[in-house]
């Protein structure tokens, strides 16, 4: 006998809707890549300006950024087979940029305050598994270090520092392409208003944090830069319709806004209290890794990638007065014993029990690739595209050692907000970080 709850609807499988069509979209009539030079360079400046003039097209915020260059002697000239064992970092091409401001007409809309490659590294580290790490990743200089051997720059016990080695080996001419890790024009995916200038400012990194070497006086020289932008040709319905609703309401453009902080911890201490990492909007998503000061600030003989763990035994967040998590993580890396604390990468990232990963093992994890993830929202959504109530509050971050740390660290505290830019019909631009 044959029985259905009387509140359960008929379903009907696809495979047997022998009529239906797919919908088609007609609101747009072309799009074209167009290629953008930039308006000051390194040669001339630490600053290198692209300026995207606003068209009666509208603009795919998913920019690309081609560059083209050589790692030379400090005098200009080419190495020579033998000369050099210099390497790039990882995920080289974002690591030769310090800081990237945008704008929007005359409004800055994204800005990543001289702390641009740890944004980049670790929105890249965690958000990508392995087959796109050993594909399109490749690309912008993406390849990972072995676990252990992150500062290792003269042998080839680092196999990622190896194969970023032949990249620039004898002065070769590198070239990387890929997109930029910029607020407003990343973490958001709809199309600009048509007539709305974009104007995106490179800052470049120093040589001895982009590089690692032997001889310590390598220099990278960026010989051409193109920007790549999507223009898109809309519909005149649609560009009519959009007319329409500007009349009557600003353009509203969600976006996620992330911020990365820095604070130094001298050695010699065996517990820190940073207060008020957060005063104001809490943020839905914070990520914490320990670096050491010397590779924080650009060495030649050390990895600015290499989050160590420095034998944490203690570490939480408090939001006002809620602990997060509960039970504070208490790390055992000594023993090999940090379940909980790998376990926050997945949590804290939305991809628990999911066929997904990021590419970091449980070994990998305790040998310079310790980061501490943690989701802030109330329903552990921070991966998800809805927005919760904004809370108004203060965060502090509680961190203790198992033994006096051996040298200054930098704490590097990545988080993320949810926010919202508006865009009237006279292309102004009014960014609220108080929604």
């Amino acid at each position: 006998m044959s029985v259905l709850h009387p509140n359960v609807g008929e379903a009907m499988l696809s495979e047997t809707d022998l009529w239906g069509m797919p919908l088609a979209v007609q609101s747009v009539k072309k799009s074209t890549i167009v290629s953008s030079k930039p308006t000051t360079t390194f040669a001339q400046t630490n600053n290198m300006t692209f300026h995207i003039p606003g068209t009666s097209d509208c603009t795919d915020s998913n920019v690309m950024l081609q560059l083209l260059g050589e790692v030379v002697k400090p005098d200009g000239s080419r190495y020579k087979e033998g000369e050099s064992d210099v390497a790039f970092v990882n995920n080289a091409m974002h690591s030769l940029l310090m800081q990237i401001d945008v704008m929007a007409g005359d409004t800055v809309v994204s800005q990543s305050s001289l702390t641009y490659p740890y944004k980049a590294y670790m929105e890249d580290l965690l958000a990508y598994d392995t087959n796109a790490k050993t594909s399109h990743m490749t690309m912008r200089g993406w390849v990972k270090d072995t676990a252990g051997e992150m500062d290792d720059f003269t042998g080839n016990e680092n196999w990622g520092l190896v194969k970023r080695r032949k990249i620039c080996k004898n002065s070769r001419v590198f070239e990387f392409f890929g997109p930029l890790h910029c607020d407003f024009l990343s973490n958001q995916g709809k199309l600009l208003l048509p007539h709305l200038d974009l104007t995106i400012k490179l800052t470049r990194t120093s040589d001895s944090f982009a590089l690692m070497s032997t001889a310590q006086n390598e220099k990278v020289v960026i010989r051409d830069a193109t920007l790549f932008v999507r223009k898109v040709t809309l519909s005149p319905s649609m560009n009519i319709a959009h007319a329409e609703a500007l009349e009557h309401a600003p353009a509203r453009y969600p976006f996620t806004r992330t911020t990365v902080k820095s604070i130094t911890i001298p050695s010699g201490f065996r517990d820190k209290t940073i207060p008020n990492v957060h005063l104001g909007q809490v943020p839905k998503r914070i990520v914490v890794g320990f670096v050491s000061n010397v590779a924080y600030n650009g060495s030649y003989h050390h990895n600015p990638f290499n989050f160590q763990h420095f034998n944490i035994n203690y570490l939480c967040l408090y939001v006002d007065s809620d602990q997060v998590p509960a039970v504070p993580l208490t790390p055992d890396f000594t023993n090999g014993n940090y379940a909980r604390s790998y376990y926050s990468l997945f949590e804290g990232t939305g991809i628990k029990w999911k066929d997904e990963g990021n590419d970091i093992n449980y070994d990998d994890y305790g040998k310079g690739y310790t980061l501490f993830a943690f989701d802030l929202t109330p329903d552990q959504s921070a991966h998800e595209p809805h927005w919760n109530v904004q809370r108004q509050g203060t965060v502090r971050l509680d961190v203790r050692f198992k033994v006096e740390l051996p040298v200054a660290v930098n704490c590097i505290v990545y988080s993320e907000f949810d926010n919202l830019i508006e865009i009237d019909k006279n292309r102004k631009v009014i960014v609220d970080y108080n929604v």
